[in-house]
């Protein structure tokens, strides 16, 4: 007997993974295989289930969703992922995308969007919450460039963290990366977003809802 779309869930909060699983599960022809609480296991576990949709969440301790999703395409270029985030603005979604996720759902939207998500992912289509395309839309019509739109996955991650606090060794520990070379991101990131001190570097993350201010 088919068992239709697999699904591998990650989530760091165990409620929120069982909460999403019922969602799913109660659409005949949706399964979640498995479930997995950080970027590290969703790499794992991608690898080791290959599952129909991968179900991520953005923000998570530790390698974060989006270097996750970057790692998993990089190695498994036909994946499917929806990222499920509580990041509404553009920056975030703008980044997923660019990264490779098929779809961008926003946590506060309707239950519907997550299933009809992972259906359009599944079909090899993509799909946004409609708050989060109106965000996007709205930015560009608004014609105010966000400078972090510039920046590549690896390049945000790393904007991201400094800006919440993280020390050039603790990112390049999470990301496995040399400290020399989170050194190297930090001048890129001056030089691509206009900035001189760390300070600036947060303002900006606030300004652009990369952390909350």
């Amino acid at each position: 007997m088919s068992i239709g779309i697999r699904i591998v869930l990650v989530d760091d909060h165990a409620v929120v993974r069982s909460g999403l699983r019922r969602l799913l599960e109660q659409n005949t022809g949706m399964q979640v295989i498995a479930e997995a609480d950080s970027g590290e296991q969703a790499y794992q576990f991608y690898g080791e289930h290959l599952p129909d949709v991968l179900v991520m969440d953005m923000s998570m301790p530790g390698m974060g969703g989006l270097e996750s999703l970057r790692r998993i395409l990089t190695r498994y270029p036909s994946a499917r992922i929806v990222i499920f985030s509580m990041h509404e603005n553009a920056a975030f979604a703008s980044q997923a995308l660019s990264a490779g996720a098929r779809c961008y759902v926003a946590k506060s939207g309707a239950a519907d969007d997550l299933v009809r998500a992972v259906k359009e992912a599944f079909a090899g289509r993509g799909y946004l919450s409609p708050s989060v395309a109106q965000n996007i839309v709205l930015q560009t019509m608004s014609g105010g460039e966000d400078p972090t739109q510039r920046l590549s996955a690896r390049e945000f991650e790393v904007f991201r963290m400094l800006a919440e606090g993280s020390n050039v060794e603790d990112i390049a520990l999470t990301l496995k990366i040399s400290q020399k070379t989170v050194a190297n991101y930090q001048t890129l990131l001056k030089q691509k977003l206009g900035i001189s001190s760390p300070v600036e570097l947060v303002r900006l993350a606030m300004r652009h809802g990369v952390i909350e201010s």
